[in-house]
């Protein structure tokens, strides 16, 4: 179907590393050639970038891999259509305003039954059932709380409530952020892993690169990943639970309700030759 990738850091950083092994898997090591995007946040802004063009090839992709932008809220997509025509419109992540704030969506999987889902007044612009939940759950919200939510982990802990319901119609694996918080919630297939110090090597599972982190970063940084699958071959990834939601907060996990569902359990990530070959 789709893959995902986010990011959540406690300064400015660039995705670049991370992001050079998603592209490949956009019709190169993977199927996921309809079309991806990238939304960076700056301040109280954003850049997204979107090409429906494979990410492999795309010349645009080629451009953010090579202009290292910080940020430290990043969300991407690259797409396997299954709902609606491959086209920008129908290409991830999507923004709405809400409360003053940008948020930013893209979603992996697959649902049905799903056109009877009021939206009010956030109406989508393509044809994806992904575009239609996220609309369905910004309207949850704006009823929910009429004024900007004072609380900001019970606002996200409702909205794992909302994805509860929306996997009851099928496969909801998303991300979502204001640029300040990241969340993730998995129905199958998402893994996170926080980098800090001391820092070591890193290396790509799609692409034949190593970082060495300690010469990218200090040792107050703090940097968070979540993807579809794990996307280097040397670190240990945490694999998320059907029903399982974390919120990170300028890198750090900020809340989850891993606790309610048992242990999570730990995935060393293996080489692409022996990763799941299952459609996510």
């Amino acid at each position: 179907m789709c893959e995902l990738l986010g990011m959540s850091a406690n300064v400015p950083t660039d995705i670049c590393f991370s992001f050079t092994g998603l592209i490949q898997r956009g019709g190169n090591t993977g199927p996921h050639k309809d079309g991806w995007g990238i939304t960076f946040y700056e301040g109280k802004g954003f850049r997204t970038f979107k090409d429906p063009q494979p990410s492999c090839d795309s010349k645009i992709a080629e451009l953010v891999q090579s202009y290292p932008i910080k940020s430290r809220a990043v969300v991407s997509h690259i797409r396997q259509a299954n709902r609606g025509q491959v086209n920008l419109e129908n290409t991830h992540p999507f923004t709405r305003e809400l409360w003053g704030r940008y948020w930013t969506f893209a979603h992996n999987g697959q649902l049905s039954n799903y056109h009877n889902l009021d939206t009010g007044h956030f109406r989508p612009v393509g044809e994806t059932d992904s575009e239609l939940s996220f609309c369905w759950l910004l309207k949850q919200l704006d009823q929910r709380f009429p004024e900007p939510p004072q609380d900001m982990e019970a606002m996200f802990a409702y909205v794992a409530e909302c994805c509860d319901k929306l996997r009851e119609l099928g496969v909801y694996n998303m991300l979502l952020s204001d640029g300040e918080y990241v969340m993730t919630y998995c129905t199958n297939h998402l893994y996170w892993i926080t980098r800090k110090a001391p820092f070591g090597k890193a290396s790509l599972l799609d692409e034949d690169v190593t970082i060495n982190f300690q010469e990218e970063t200090t040792p107050n940084d703090v940097v968070s990943v979540v993807a579809t699958q794990p996307l280097t071959g040397n670190e240990t990834w945490h694999r998320m639970k059907p029903g399982e939601y974390n919120l990170f907060h300028f890198g750090e996990l900020a809340a989850s309700n891993v606790d309610e569902l048992g242990d999570v359990a730990f995935a060393e990530a293996k080489p692409k030759s022996q990763a799941p070959t299952e459609p996510l």
